[in-house]
């Protein structure tokens, strides 16, 4: 197994050890909305927890969502599920960047089914680095963490907020060591599965930032757009429409909700309109699919790669009750497939892009 040291350390500075370790490179496996609890098809998640342990990862980030679980107003967070998730989300991995997901946090009237876990949850992640004695600092659910060549930044879409104050000296310290600056969060600043209009809040935020790549779950579907930089008055995005390009071209956004999670249509798939992304974020779209899958980041000096890996469990048996479809007798379900039907069970590549020095 590489070498992997975890910095506990104030946000504004680094130790010399990390220079040392420049050549290395690590490996994150990225998963988020995972089949945990009966509202999930859980075979989808074994698979895909499975293929992912096979990856011998140095790190897991999970973007969020891991229960579902079918009551309303749980009244506490049901211990089987953090047992199931410390043996496929924990164990395995020596460091743990968590993310908190509406389904994670206690259920409001929006979210009746939401597992309250996240208390259970968020010990079980290694602990973010110290922050900065004096100054903006994050919340609670938000924190940074220091590994090796990249700097991983957690921010805490639940409560929002601006995140520049805290953050920005920091990413600025980070790219002036010639980390990558690599942002995850829950619910998405760009989407077409389920438009909201971020373009010019969350995503201008972020944007602005500087970030190399930022991660986001809650739509239970891969999403990749091309490295875009700061939104415009208009709406338009500028895009680089690259697979493989430079650092500094843009901020790259994924979204990764395939880890167990039930399946919906697009928006634009099932006629919604409202929901429907415009056409200048349909324009910043690379790759998209209705699957389950985990994203492999692998980080050295010179070159962050993430290889998208979809992950095609068995099948359904005729009359059972899971079904990897939301709402799996709808019509709107006569047009629409998922990425693995009619293609055999196992994991293949689906997607890659690189960023160079």
């Amino acid at each position: 197994m590489r070498s992997l040291i975890l910095f506990i350390v104030g946000l504004f500075f680094l130790p010399a050890a990390v220079c040392a370790h420049e050549a290395e490179s690590i490996k994150v496996v990225v998963v988020g909305d995972t089949g945990i609890g009966e509202r999930a098809f859980h075979s989808g998640f074994v698979a895909v927890q499975n293929a992912m342990r096979r990856e011998k990862a140095d790190a897991i980030l999970h973007l969020g969502d891991f229960v579902y679980q079918p009551k309303k107003f749980p009244k506490a967070c049901d211990p089987k599920y953090i047992d199931e998730i410390k043996k496929t989300l924990v164990q395995p991995y020596a460091i743990r960047i968590f993310v908190a997901g509406d389904n994670d946090l206690p259920p409001q009237k929006w979210k009746p089914k939401a597992s309250g876990c996240w208390d259970e949850i968020a010990p079980l992640a290694t602990p973010f680095d110290r922050p900065a004695v004096q100054g903006p600092k994050p919340g609670t659910r938000a924190g940074v963490m220091h590994l090796e060549t990249a700097l991983f930044v957690v921010l805490d879409v639940s409560a929002w907020q601006d995140p520049t104050p805290w953050l920005k000296p920091v990413t600025d310290a980070a790219r002036r060591k010639g980390l990558w600056v690599i942002l995850a969060l829950h619910e998405p600043a760009l989407t077409t599965a389920w438009y909201k209009e971020k373009r010019q809040t969350v995503l201008k935020q972020i944007n602005a930032l500087g970030p190399d790549l930022v991660l986001a779950g809650n739509q239970h579907s891969y999403e990749r757009f091309y490295p875009m930089g700061i939104p415009q008055e208009n709406g338009s995005l500028p895009v680089v429409k690259q697979s493989k390009y430079t650092k500094g071209t843009g901020v790259t956004h994924v979204v990764s909700g395939g880890g167990g999670a039930t399946f919906k249509p697009f928006a634009d798939q099932q006629g919604k309109s409202k929901r429907t992304a415009p056409d200048a974020v349909f324009d910043a779209l690379a790759k998209r699919a209705l699957m389950f899958h985990y994203i492999s980041l692998i980080i050295s000096h010179d070159t962050l790669t993430a290889k998208t890996l979809r992950v095609c469990p068995p099948q359904p048996a005729p009359g059972e009750k899971q079904n990897p479809r939301w709402h799996a007798d709808d019509a709107m379900w006569n047009n629409v497939a998922l990425e693995c039907d009619g293609k055999k069970m196992g994991v293949t590549l689906f997607d890659e892009f690189e960023i160079v020095r």
